[in-house]
């Protein structure tokens, strides 16, 4: 890849096979970090769709006995 000047800063365009390789489209946000001195990492960011899915997957049920109380908690 040719690194190229795109007004104040550099760009570099992904192969085609990269980008269906991680199911990349247009308005997709990426992740770009240095990986070594001479190397980087790319990853396609979370949608917020895919973000509450995770959190959501995450959550457990309160047991039986659980009351949450506002009053209680302010009183901690």
């Amino acid at each position: 890849m040719r690194v190229s000047r795109w007004g104040d800063s550099l760009a570099v365009r992904l192969p085609r096979e990269l980008v269906e390789r991680m199911r990349l489209a247009e308005g997709d946000e990426v992740d770009v970090m240095a990986v070594e001195r001479r190397a980087i990492g790319i990853t396609k960011s979370d949608t917020e769709e895919d973000t509450l899915a995770k959190l959501r997957a995450l959550q457990r049920p309160a047991p039986p006995s659980f009351r949450w109380s506002r009053d209680e908690a302010n009183e901690r």
